[in-house]
């Protein structure tokens, strides 16, 4: 498989061949930091914990380098900044048992603008070389640039794949932005309530971020335990972590239909929700 960054690298923790880890993926999630996939696929990492039938496989699309530090990591440079968080996703492909870990290396500036071309090419490598039954990228209404950047240089690669390549099932998760908003035809909950303290480990690898003084590891599950308890006005909790996602699948089967037209067209229907209930009351 070619990448197009020499930096660019395929990390199997147990030892697989390259090849063969990518080949043997059945759920793939593409974020654009590192830490991103530990924060919005806990559906997929434990779908596949434990089973060798399904496996996890993640790819971090930016180097880390331009990282908030603090604390110990207070005088690191960009370069000593890039390492360290290289080596906690690698730490958190360990702990989540994850088939393949791929780090391509860009700066979220070049994500953004300069090298889009290329990331969407190392994306068609990845996605033909993996062929994921189920994909997982950024939400379309994160307000984080990189990963709306990222959401839809994945969209666009699948587009140019084709049906073949396209999986069956296709998220957007939430991160900069949560997704409870979403109508409630809009969105997709996963119950992630099952190996709290693995979840909650995957998150404290990356030390960096926490000592920085970042708590996503209290935000994250703080969210997902929310989820779960206002997902139902009228029902006691059945769940106690809930993660929320979009479901992308239309973009694949409808290739005219506009990435813009589709997220926005969430926001409408959410707006319409609103107006409608205030109208309903108005004195």
């Amino acid at each position: 498989m070619h990448l197009n960054r020499t930096e660019s690298e395929v990390f199997a923790p147990d030892g697989t061949a390259e090849s063969q880890a990518l080949a043997r993926t059945t759920h793939l999630g593409i974020g654009a930091h590192p830490d991103d996939l530990e924060f919005m696929t806990w559906h997929g990492i434990l779908e596949c914990l434990h089973r060798t039938d399904r496996w996890f496989s993640g790819v971090t699309v930016t180097d880390g380098r331009g990282s908030s530090r603090a604390s110990v990591y207070a005088d690191f440079s960009d370069e000593q900044m890039a390492r360290v968080r290289r080596d906690e996703q690698r730490k958190a492909a360990f702990v989540g048992e994850y088939g393949a870990l791929v780090t391509l290396g860009y700066s979220s500036a070049e994500v953004r603008g300069p090298a889009r071309r290329q990331v969407g090419e190392d994306f068609e490598a990845l996605l033909r070389a993996t062929r994921p039954r189920v994909l997982y990228t950024h939400s379309l209404c994160d307000r984080h640039a990189s990963h709306v950047a990222v959401a839809t240089l994945v969209v666009a690669a699948l587009r140019r794949l084709g049906p073949e390549f396209h999986p069956q099932e296709f998220y957007g998760c939430e991160v900069w932005r949560s997704l409870d908003w979403l109508l409630p035809d809009d969105r997709v909950g996963f119950d992630v309530s099952a190996h709290e303290n693995l979840t909650a480990a995957l998150m404290g690898v990356y030390d960096s971020q926490i000592a920085g003084g970042k708590r996503y590891d209290l935000a994250t599950s703080g969210r997902r335990r929310a989820n779960a308890t206002y997902h139902d006005a009228y029902a006691p909790d059945h769940v106690t972590l809930l993660e929320y996602a979009m479901d992308l699948g239309p973009l694949l089967r409808d290739s005219s239909l506009s990435v813009v037209d589709f997220a926005v067209g969430m926001v409408d229907r959410l707006a319409a929700d609103v107006r409608q209930r205030l109208q309903d009351f108005r004195d």
